[in-house]
């Protein structure tokens, strides 16, 4: 592992010294080397004596010429933001990232978060001493925590392996809050009835997470960030875990293994033991746990109203008053290990910035860092995502050599549909050969990611100027797959004109017609807005007045509105029955909207440049 690493840390010095480094043209008498890494070199005849021991012409080495690097640089003299090294690439990083609408404060925080960088091995950090300060300082409070005891390993048991995982924490400045080791026990090894039993864990959809802070944005509410320390060593662990000796610690007896008392990270029961203590404690506070989504809390009493959104460990605490906020982070701190990050910034690789218009979310670094894990910060741009009138499906070449490289990179991009709508349809499409990518998938992926570096920090804006109803786009592509002709389902929420929910879905079952298709795009779009006004509702926003459902297919409006052609109906009257009675409620109110203005039609095909 050592000799590997130190390969590694050679080929990064390299990369270090030729990257940003223009090649000029060097002339000495008859012989021209030319510039940009131009491996010809022109001479005269007669000339070989200038090419013995010593004499030959260096030339520069032209393998990295086009490394590129996007290191965010603020200068108080530059108000430009994004800034790089020159190179001698003519699609330049530099040239399409820009953060010139942000605060100078949050450009800095912009420059920080951009500039820092993991260490992802234990090999990577045991040559710093920050960072062995760090795992020394996280053995001493897993210690402290009592989380494990040192024993022999029980007859008939295996001991679980582990490894280290290394953040760096950010205050809301953007300067760094601390550098995070966290011992994470591989969970993957553990034997089912054996090691545990019970693991559902409860994750915040994204959905919540943007209409909690439209709502937050639209009143004026502030948004703290805490951050619990060791939050899985809070649970209670039934279960006989042995778990090997962390890596770089060993104890003084040989085979010795560590029997866990509580929770570590990794275990596949330890996110369900640390949410129940944490929504214990938030319900002794007098927090009630919503029924739309377990991980939402809402406390009110007087003037007084808090909303809590947890996701593992990350929480975000939004509130109509910062001293009551204040206070109940006093109370949590007194309940568990937490730091207080401040206002919300950064929250699960999501940047935020907030001005009077509204919050802007955005995913620019994490953009980047796809960019640079792909290879293509100096490739040419692509003008759309997906290429118009595809046939990815029909993909007859020859398979990937190495699906393991589409799958990450199709994964990182579905993460990515979180702040970008627009590459729901094309994410959806790749999704769809994880199993085994073509070459000409792998190939769709990397027009994906040149499209992103047209513009790596668009995102969304949720308006502070928001009306709080709520209008929704549905729209289908009838029979769209070539192999099993079932339909895509594709719908847009909109609170307000913020955007708060979207998603491309193939249909269940086949659609005899083109109106069938917008029949079940249309039930789809319902039931996500009947759970999303009981959400509202739990945050206090009453939503008396109808829905606005828009639709480009006027044979599916007037059959959802009369009871007619049933014939063409009857095998799917309970979606049509179902939305047909949320109309004679007066809960939805139907429009027709022209193709061209409708737009959910982004998240049922590959569109062109307009």
């Amino acid at each position: 592992m050592e000799e590997q690493q130190a390969s590694v840390s050679d080929v990064e010095h390299e990369i270090d010294v030729k990257m940003g480094h223009n090649m000029e043209m060097a002339t000495d008498g008859n012989t021209e080397v030319r510039d940009r890494g131009d491996t010809n070199v022109s001479r005269p005849m007669g000339s070989d004596e200038q090419f013995g021991k010593g004499k030959r012409v260096k030339q520069p080495f032209v393998q990295l010429k086009d490394y590129e690097t996007h290191t965010i640089r603020v200068s108080p003299s530059v108000s430009s933001s994004f800034q790089s090294k020159s190179s001698s690439t003519p699609y330049h990083l530099a040239h399409y990232v820009n953060c010139d609408k942000f605060s100078a404060q949050h450009q800095f925080f912009l420059a920080t978060v951009s500039a820092g960088c993991e260490p992802s091995t234990y090999a990577e950090v045991i040559k710093n001493e920050c960072w062995r300060e760090v795992m020394r300082n996280e053995i001493q409070a897993l210690e402290d925590n009592e989380t494990w005891t040192v024993e022999d390993l029980p007859l008939g048991k295996k001991a679980i392996g582990s490894k280290w995982v290394y953040k760096i924490k950010y205050n809301s400045d953007g300067s760094i809050e601390r550098c995070k080791a966290c011992l994470v026990i591989l969970g993957n090894k553990q034997v089912e009835d054996i090691d545990y039993n019970e693991t559902f864990a409860l994750t915040a959809k994204m959905v919540i997470v943007r209409t909690f802070l439209a709502i937050a944005a639209m009143k004026g509410w502030e948004l703290h960030q805490i951050d619990v320390h060791n939050a899985f060593l809070h649970g209670e662990l039934n279960e006989e875990v042995c778990m090997q000796m962390p890596p770089g610690f060993a104890s003084l007896t040989p085979g010795k293994v560590c029997r866990l008392r509580k929770t570590l990270y990794g275990l596949r029961q330890a996110p369900r033991c640390w949410f129940a203590k944490l929504a214990a404690a938030l319900i002794g506070y007098g927090f009630k746990q919503s029924y739309s989504d377990y991980l939402l809390f809402t406390y009110e009493a007087q003037h007084i109203q808090l909303n809590v959104l947890v996701y593992v460990d990350d929480i975000i605490i939004s509130g109509n008053d910062g001293t009551d906020v204040q206070q109940f982070k006093d109370y949590l701190s007194r309940c568990f290990h937490m730091k207080d990050l401040g206002k919300l910034k950064y929250f699960l690789g999501i940047e935020v910035a907030r001005n009077p218009d509204g919050i802007f979310l955005c995913q620019c670094k994490y953009t980047l860092d796809i960019i640079s894990e792909a290879g293509l910060l100096g490739a040419k741009l692509a003008g759309t995502p997906l290429e118009q009138n595809h046939k990815l499906a029909l993909a007859a070449n020859s398979d990937l050599r190495d699906p393991g490289q589409y799958r990450r990179l199709v994964g990182w991009l579905i993460y990515l549909t979180i702040t970008r709508p627009k590459l729901s349809y094309c994410v959806h499409m790749l999704a769809q050969f994880m199993q085994q990518p073509k070459d000409e998938h792998w190939e769709a992926t990397l027009r994906v990611v040149r499209y992103l570096k047209g513009n790596p920090g668009q995102s969304i804006l949720l308006r502070s100027d928001c009306d709080l109803k709520l209008y929704a786009y549905c729209d289908s592509d009838w029979a769209s797959c070539p192999l099993t002709r079932r339909s895509l389902t594709g719908y847009f929420i909109l609170l307000g004109n913020s955007s708060i929910s979207w998603k491309t879905k193939k249909q269940h079952m086949t659609s005899r017609s083109s109106t069938e298709a917008e029949y079940r795009s249309m039930a789809t779009t319902t039931c996500e807005w009947k759970w999303l006004k009981e959400l509202l509702s739990t945050l206090s926003v009453m939503h008396s007045d109808p829905m606005h459902l828009y639709c480009d297919s006027q044979a599916a409006l007037h059959i959802i509105v009369n009871p007619v052609f049933h014939e063409r109906t009857k095998h799917i009257e309970v979606d049509c029955h179902f939305v047909r009675d949320e109309i004679q409620n007066g809960a939805i109110h139907t429009k027709y909207v022209h193709t061209s203005m409708q737009l959910a039609d982004i998240f049922t095909k590959a569109l062109g440049k307009r």
